[in-house]
């Protein structure tokens, strides 16, 4: 069991680190693929990913820490845009568009940055705090 507080923190915020990039990841590879459409008419055509997290108790480190616990898929409805000449048009001319909304697919990945960023912080002070505690050793 680690009982250095610092070096928990510095674990909790790596695991932090880990997730919101697993969420990045997911939320880019979203926009990537707002406009793509199936491959044969009438198909179904990309559907969002989402993510979702989980805590675990880290024996090494003592105290629980972030995982992702999931990466799933977004049951809501496609859109239907009338497109008859498109490739993916169904019999009456309609096109399945992906459920993927990119103004919330923004503010989630703003999010995730975000968070991103609070771990960076936190990894970023752990570590000042270690040097400052070793200088007040070396006296």
């Amino acid at each position: 069991m680690l009982t250095d507080p610092l070096a928990a923190t510095m674990r909790i915020a790596s695991s932090g680190l880990q997730a919101q990039g697993t969420r990045l990841r997911v939320v880019a590879e979203n926009i990537a693929n707002s406009d793509s459409t199936a491959m044969t008419a009438g198909g179904d055509p990309y559907r969002r990913k989402t993510v979702s997290f989980a805590t675990t108790m880290d024996r090494a480190a003592g105290s629980e820490i972030v995982k992702v616990k999931q990466i799933g898929r977004d049951r809501s409805d496609f859109q239907l845009v009338y497109e008859p000449s498109h490739p993916a048009a169904d019999e009456k001319g309609y096109v399945k568009r992906p459920n993927v909304q990119p103004l919330i697919e923004m503010m989630d990945m703003r999010e995730a940055s975000r968070s991103f960023e609070a771990s960076v912080n936190v990894i970023e002070q752990s570590r000042t705090m270690m040097s400052r505690m070793i200088d007040l050793l070396r006296g």
